[in-house]
């Protein structure tokens, strides 16, 4: 072992809890990967708390404290590094052989030297699997080695991902930098809600960069531009299943827009608004809930009725988004697009909430129809995993909207993978979120969050025993991640790149480690 790379010796602790001594002059960080080498094999551990040690009692570094701060001589027997030194409690969290990794099972020898990590004992993580979605380059602690982290496409969108992080901690860059590696190939169809209108780069650097974007990448806006596609929806492709847990409706409400909608199938939007009493009356519904529901839908939907030249009563829109006359295609060629692998980003910064996640919704439903379909059919294994980018994902995730009205998110969370039909989650507030929505969800790329309610949420709902991590997920910089999944042999601390610098890098050297095959 090479001395220079020594950075501590075992000193005690247990299988689960390990104690080193820091060697003097070296300074170990939360979140530091280190090595304990075996004749054959090593053990990586991860340093998940720091705390002073000493050989000196108590009450002597108190005295020895007070005589220094009231101006008399340093006492060497204080400063001494033989005497008075930092401890770091590590936890093994694999054991590597060649290639091969597994779940550590033993100790390293009393007394064995620790050094720090290098890319070489990380060459297991090299090989890139099959369908590769870039998420970052391993960290240790503060320190970024060069090898990439990269995670199977399919395996990944199709059993759920969560982005939980406070504010200004890095989500929406680690989404571009997942959708840009998706740009790669069109293996995967990921739909993007996309509430700030940054992810495509209308006004700046985004996806529409990709030299793939052209035949991978979809953009609907409601004010679109030129070789984009404009966002019209017709009221007509909507049923009342995409209405749940969107639009705060009562049972009585529920049953009226069914009822309305076995009665009049497509044209049950239209029937409800320009309905009377004597028509609710015919179809047993209490006039008192169409008046409600007329107001609901107007508000949500953006429509109005008037009068014709002929003195007849017609549904109009006031709205730049759901139209009686237009856009019947609209989903279909969203889900198509989907189908085809292409990422297809939405565009819905000038709508209100529900609007949005109604828009999501019926997509939703529109792609976990087909899919059932297909596997129904036998065909299924043939598709591309669908997968939907959902920003504050408490809107449709959160318990009290699950208990008010189930809705298509939550029922993908729970079945999607069966269907290869997934989510990717993005939230500050992860306890909103029903456990057992949470515990679906395979792959939890944790960033950082000051909170302690929500990393006990994280750390409780992760794929892996995470539960020493909590002072580092707390001191998780910006762009600073820990991956958490089933599809890895254990939680793996990652850099993620700014996407102007992925962006750039690409641009000017086209055939680097950060672009895909």
């Amino acid at each position: 072992m090479n001395e220079i790379n020594i950075v501590g010796q075992v000193i005690g602790g247990n299988v689960g809890h390990l104690l080193i001594r820091q060697k003097s002059n070296i300074d170990l960080e939360l979140g530091d990967l280190l090595i304990a080498e075996n004749d054959n094999s090593f053990l990586l551990l991860k340093v998940f708390e720091l705390k002073y040690g000493s050989q000196v009692d108590d009450s002597s570094i108190e005295m020895a404290s007070g005589l220094i701060l009231e101006g008399h001589s340093e006492s060497s027997f204080i400063d001494s590094d033989l005497r008075n030194y930092i401890v770091a409690s590590v936890k093994a969290i694999a054991n590597v052989k060649g290639t091969n990794v597994t779940i550590p099972k033993t100790m390293p020898s009393f007394f064995a030297k620790i050094r720090s990590v290098t890319k070489t004992d990380l060459a297991f993580l090299n090989d890139k699997p099959e369908n590769p979605i870039l998420v970052g380059k391993v960290r240790s602690g503060s320190k970024v080695l060069d090898s990439d982290v990269y995670l199977n496409g399919e395996d990944l969108l199709t059993h759920h991902v969560l982005i939980p992080a406070t504010t200004g901690r890095g989500k929406s860059n680690l989404v571009k930098i997942m959708l840009w590696s998706a740009l790669n190939s069109n293996k995967f169809g990921i739909l993007v809600l996309d509430p700030h209108d940054e992810y495509y780069g209308r006004h700046k650097n985004g996806l529409k960069d990709h030299p793939n974007s052209k035949e991978n990448l979809v953009y609907y806006s409601p004010t679109a531009i030129p070789g984009c596609n404009t966002l019209k929806i017709n009221i007509t492709t909507l049923n009342p299943h995409d209405f749940d847990g969107i639009v705060d409706l009562s049972r009585a409400q529920r049953d009226a827009m069914s009822t309305f909608y076995m009665e009049h199938r497509e044209n049950w939007i239209e029937q409800i608004i320009l309905s009377n009493s004597l028509a609710a009356e015919a179809l047993n519904v209490n006039p008192s809930t169409i008046g409600v529901l007329q107001r609901k839908l107007r508000l949500c939907l953006g429509l109005t009725s008037k009068t014709n030249e002929n003195g007849t009563i017609e549904l109009s829109s006031d709205g730049d988004m759901f139209s009686p006359r237009t856009g019947e295609g609209t989903f279909n060629q969203i889900a198509d697009s989907l189908e085809d692998g292409k990422i297809v980003v939405i565009d819905t910064s000038r709508l209100g909430d529900q609007a949005e996640l109604l828009i999501g919704s019926s997509i939703a439903n529109h792609i976990f129809d087909r899919h059932r379909y297909f596997k129904s059919k036998g065909i299924l294994d043939q598709k591309n995993p669908v997968s939907i980018v959902i920003e504050e994902a408490p809107r449709v995730l959160a318990e009290e909207k699950i208990n008010q009205s189930d809705n298509i998110f939550s029922t993908i969370a729970r079945e999607g993978r069966k269907f290869k039909v997934g989510l990717i989650a993005i939230t500050q507030l992860t306890s909103v979120i029903p456990k057992m929505i949470l515990t679906n969800i395979n792959t939890k790329i944790i960033l950082g969050n000051e909170m302690s309610t929500e990393r006990h949420s994280i750390i409780e709902s992760s794929s892996q025993d995470i539960s020493d991590e909590n002072r580092t997920i707390a001191s998780l910089d910006k762009g600073e991640a820990i991956i958490s999944s089933i599809f890895t042999k254990f939680p793996i601390p990652v850099k993620i790149p700014l996407f102007e610098d992925v962006l750039q890098n690409s641009s000017s050297e086209p055939d680097q480690d950060l672009v895909l095959d």
